[in-house]
């Protein structure tokens, strides 16, 4: 897939077929581009360089093939944004410069504009993304990491998705438009009380076959427009899961119940009376049971055994995580590579529990299918219209559900002229700052599940109000560990990394107040848009920026880094207090701190006022009847939790819902599914 040297790049030029096809970089911005990913990642001698890592260029590594092949899948105009800004560069008489005097350009550069600042940012990110990421990789070895366990084994698809022609009109009872943690659940319930059920999956239909253990081939694959993406203003790097099964099939199967406080809250302020029930609990309890939630198979990596202690030292409290996976077919090894699939076949997500059951009752499911519009006749929802590449399919149906994900459902209310005022509005992310840090001996991060365990000390409750935050884990990655590690000098960035098997990762995962907006682009595309400035949201980042910094000090850590531009760096020896001063500083935005989001909530959210909120407390729609919201986008506020088990509850509390406005009685439909209430 990915050639290595400049002559593969300059054969790029004599490729196109079509018109879309056709663009390419002219020879000087190819030239241009090839000393921009040679400055990222040149070649440095050192003596003690026992891998390679330090002598190896990103020429050598196949990443500047890679960045151009990213850059002509680029839209057109950010594809126009990098020619003119590799033109400025070339101006400048870029690829003749020392690397210094290349590094300093970049800078200075950056400094410019921002849109300069974001295209040489997005060629610094790709360029160590790819440079530390494409497999085989012959950095791994220097990283701690051995690359795959395995070749994905030959299991076949269960699911055999409907391939409807182009102008298809499909009849059904209910269309479901997403199959995630919500999407899956409703399916699940629906079909199971006899409804004739459609689901339409914008992603792929993947399985343990297409699990190759790679991140560049999952991000690509599994993840909402390839892989962490930034939001609109650039300000937060936002991770989504986009196939059948939804985040589920790709996410660290961390199941928190909804909270009590965020029970209370939702059924006090929003509307939602019955949260605080013991019928809505019923429904918490019969998603655990569904997905076999344990804490069998929650062991500890080296890195995370550290958290511990250290949280144990400073009196903190430390919770080990209950997880959505088998322990028949637990093998912590692959549970490591569980963000790009699960080939053991462990996870029970949504594609295995209840879109399986949906599909066992007769449900159809259609993926690579893109969901444009509602369609709506007399005030009321009929169904869907989509598309399948170029082929175009209606859907009838007296019920809609929308699941497509905080990021995805708000977009098709946009594009269908629906949902009202608050459309779009309350996105929360649970912002997430981050921290790692070098303990000197090999952590093997890349072992275990990422979540095992959760220092709750600082935990959203009653006593902050509600706003508290998270300190957990993150997947063991390596591209994009490098591209998240901020690029200061090419030597420094080498060095940060030279030890980077020693070094291990949490995140401080705050519970926003503050909140964003989905708007969507002239081509009808969702655009997020976040700014983390609440006073409140400011104050808990930095208390958990502290918190993080404190726990690997007190694990043990032999050096302590903030994950924020000029990577502030802490060593034995030196002042904590001093350097939690000056993480306090940091500004909390693009140019700041990196931060990252993988839990969009609330931009469809349930509400008794149509004017702040999208759907009414039991789901739907408060301007068009048949219209349902069932995923995370139905937060009335964030959630505090890693959100999977409370969007499930939610889910399977308004399939209920549904099943009354079909007119169906759901004792006599199902005794068991009746028995939830």
């Amino acid at each position: 897939m990915f050639g290595c040297g400049e002559s593969a790049l300059v054969s790029k030029l004599n490729e196109a077929t079509d018109e879309e096809s056709q663009f390419v970089l002219t020879e000087n911005q190819i030239s241009t581009l090839s000393a921009v990913c040679d400055t990222v990642v040149p070649s440095i001698h050192r003596d003690d360089d026992e891998f390679g890592v330090w002598g190896r260029s990103a020429i050598d590594l196949g990443a500047d093939q890679a960045v151009l092949e990213a850059i002509e899948d680029m839209d057109p105009e950010s594809r126009a944004g990098m020619a003119e800004l590799l033109d400025m560069l070339e101006l400048q008489g870029f690829p003749r410069l020392s690397q210094a005097s290349r590094e300093q350009t970049l800078t200075t550069m950056s400094l410019a504009s921002r849109d300069a600042a974001v295209g040489i940012g997005a060629l610094k990110g790709l360029t160590l993304f790819f440079a530390y990421g494409l497999p085989p990789n012959p950095a791994w070895p220097q990283l701690g990491f051995s690359g795959p366990a395995s070749a994905p084994p030959d299991i076949e698809k269960p699911i055999v998705p409907l391939t409807p022609a182009d102008g298809d009109v499909l009849e059904a009872d209910a269309v479901i438009v997403g199959s995630g943690a919500g999407g899956g659940v409703i399916a699940g319930r629906l079909a199971e009380a006899g409804l004739k059920v459609i689901v339409l999956e914008a992603g792929g239909y993947f399985n343990e076959a297409d699990f190759d253990q790679t991140e560049v081939g999952g991000y690509s694959r599994f993840y909402w427009r390839g892989g962490p993406t930034p939001t609109a203003d650039m300000n937060i790097s936002l991770q989504a899961g986009a196939m059948l099964g939804g985040g589920t099939v790709i996410n660290w199967t961390n199941c928190l119940d909804p909270k009590p406080w965020v029970r209370e809250e939702w059924a006090t302020d929003y509307g939602l009376s019955n949260l605080t029930s013991p019928e809505f609990e019923a429904h918490v309890q019969s998603i655990r049971q569904r997905l076999g939630v344990n804490d069998q198979c929650s062991e500890l990596n080296p890195g995370q055994q550290s958290w511990r202690d250290g949280a144990e030292r400073l009196g903190w409290s430390w919770e080990t995580v209950e997880r959505n996976w088998d322990p028949d077919l637990h093998d912590p090894v692959m549970a490591g590579y569980m963000g790009w699939g699960d080939q053991s076949g462990a996870k029970q997500s949504t594609l295995k529990t209840y879109l399986q059951d949906a599909v066992d009752n007769g449900a159809d499911v259609i993926v690579n299918c893109f969901a444009e519009r509602v369609l709506v006749e007399e005030g009321r929802a009929v169904g869907v219209s989509a598309r399948i590449g170029d082929a175009g399919i209606t859907v009838r149906a007296p019920q809609v559900v929308i699941a497509a994900g905080a990021l995805e459902s708000p977009a098709l209310l946009l594009r269908s002229g629906i949902g009202g005022p608050a459309t779009g509005d309350y996105l929360r992310l649970h912002p997430c700052t981050s921290v790692f840090a070098d303990y000197g001996t090999d952590q093997k991060s890349w072992w275990g599940p990422p979540h095992a365990g959760i220092v709750d000390e600082f935990s959203p409750g009653v006593d902050d109000d509600g706003y508290g935050f998270l300190i957990e884990g993150a997947q063991y990655t390596t591209g994009l560990a490098a591209s998240a590690i901020p690029f200061t000098t090419a030597a420094e960035h080498k060095a940060a990394l030279a030890d980077f098997k020693n070094s291990t990762s949490t995140i401080g995962l705050i519970r926003d107040f503050g909140h964003g907006r989905v708007v969507i682009d002239e081509n009808g595309q969702a655009q997020p848009l976040y700014s983390l400035s609440e006073p409140r949201d400011v104050a808990t980042s930095r208390r958990a920026l502290e918190s993080q910094i404190r726990l690997h000090e007190a694990s043990g850590a032999r050096r302590i880094y903030v994950l924020a531009e000029g990577l502030p760096v802490w060593r034995v020896g030196d002042d904590v207090d001093a350097f939690v001063a000056r993480s306090a500083r940091i500004p909390l935005r693009a140019g700041g701190a990196r931060l990252f989001s993988a839990h969009q909530m609330g931009t469809c959210r349930m509400g008794e006022d149509p004017e702040t909120s999208v759907a009414d407390p039991r789901g739907e729609l408060h301007y068009t009847p048949g219209v349902w919201i069932g995923d995370g986008s139905a937060f009335p506020t964030s959630s505090g939790t890693n959100p999977m088990i409370t969007i499930m509850s939610l889910a399977s509390r308004t399939a209920e819902q549904i099943i009354d406005a079909a007119g169906i009685d759901r004792a006599q439909a199902n005794p068991e599914t009746e028995a939830i209430s």
